[in-house]
Formats: C-alpha cells, structure tokens, sequence
C-alpha cells in the first residue's frame, strides 16, 4: 500500500488540498513518526510530544493549500509546522511550572547509561540549537530538507556537519555539549 500511496502523491496531494481527508491520512500518515521523534527530542516529554504533532496535523489538514512546492516539499514543509508547535507549547505558561518524573523503564543499566548520557548531552542544548541536530542525525533528513524545514540557506544547514557547535562558541558549556552530542552519535 505504501509503494502505491508514494507512485500517487501528486494525485492524493490535489485531492487532499480540494479537501479529502482520506487522501490527507495517505499523505500524512508515513510523517507521523518522523515529527513524533522530532517533538519527542524538542520537548522531552511523551505526552506533549503526541499533543504538539496532533496540533500539527490539524493545522497541516487546515493549511494544506498553502503548501508552496511540489510533493517533495511536504516533509519539511509538516515538520516545520510540528517545531513551530513544539517552540509555542514551551511558551505556554505552564510549561515550566509542573514537572512530574518519569519512571525509569527496565532497560539494562548499560543501555541505560550510554542512552542516558546522549540524552543528557542533547537536553543541555536549547531546543532551537537542538533542531538542526536531530532533524539530520536522527530523522536522517537531507540538508536540503533540513534547510528547508528550518527555513535557513543550504550552506547553514551544512554547517550542522562541519561545525555541529554552529553558533555556540561563546558559552563553554554549550560546547562540551554539543561536542559531546556529536561524539556519542559517531
């Protein structure tokens, strides 16, 4: 069914702008995960993370015909709307007020560990320096794409590769974590 739905986007693309929703669920369907992992790493929490790409999607559904491009530019162009609502629900006023723990999985501790460390790595860089990071490295995107999704020219999108501090050479913190992010995902 997938192989099928990926030879039609162009026909499912017209006929969900004109407002079939069973053509949209096709389209949209295979970029759920994606933007999950992506607001999952954005907010480090599971429930919001479910929230924002909900949101995302009902706002994707309401503005699909103002999707400038061709197919190809679906990918960045919903995920750019899933980091748009992971950035407005940290704003929210309650955002920071309550945190509740999560309960460690059963994981073996060496997993645990090494998972933990990245994890760490990546939560001690802002969400905005965070992005570029998890949108190559783990949703595995072109840099096309990337900069596309970031709204950003090619070559600073590429610098993520060459320079993964990018801008964080001023603060020394920032730079043991990003080096330490990209040491962890060699």
């Amino acid at each position: 069914m997938f192989a099928a739905a990926m030879e039609q986007r162009p026909q499912l693309l017209t006929s969900a702008a004109s407002g079939d929703a069973h053509s949209f669920a096709i389209l949209i369907e295979p970029l759920l995960d994606p933007a999950y992992r992506l607001a999952a790493v954005m907010l480090a929490d599971r429930a919001s993370a479910e929230d924002a790409v909900q949101e995302a999607s009902i706002k994707a559904w309401r503005k699909l015909r103002q999707l400038r491009g061709d197919v190809n530019s679906l990918r960045p162009w919903f995920l750019s709307i899933v980091a748009n609502e992971c950035r407005m629900a940290r704003r929210q006023r309650w955002w920071t007020v309550l945190k509740l723990a999560d309960v460690p999985s059963s994981e073996s501790a060496k997993e645990q560990s090494a998972s933990s460390d990245l994890h760490g790595a990546l939560l001690k860089l802002s969400p905005d320096e965070r992005l570029p990071l998890v949108l190559h490295f783990y949703l595995d995107l072109p840099l096309d794409e990337v900069a596309r999704t970031l709204h950003v020219p090619r070559r600073q999108a590429a610098a993520v590769r060459s320079d993964p501090r990018g801008g964080l050479l001023r603060c020394p913190t920032r730079i043991s974590a990003a080096s330490s992010v990209m040491y962890l995902m060699k």
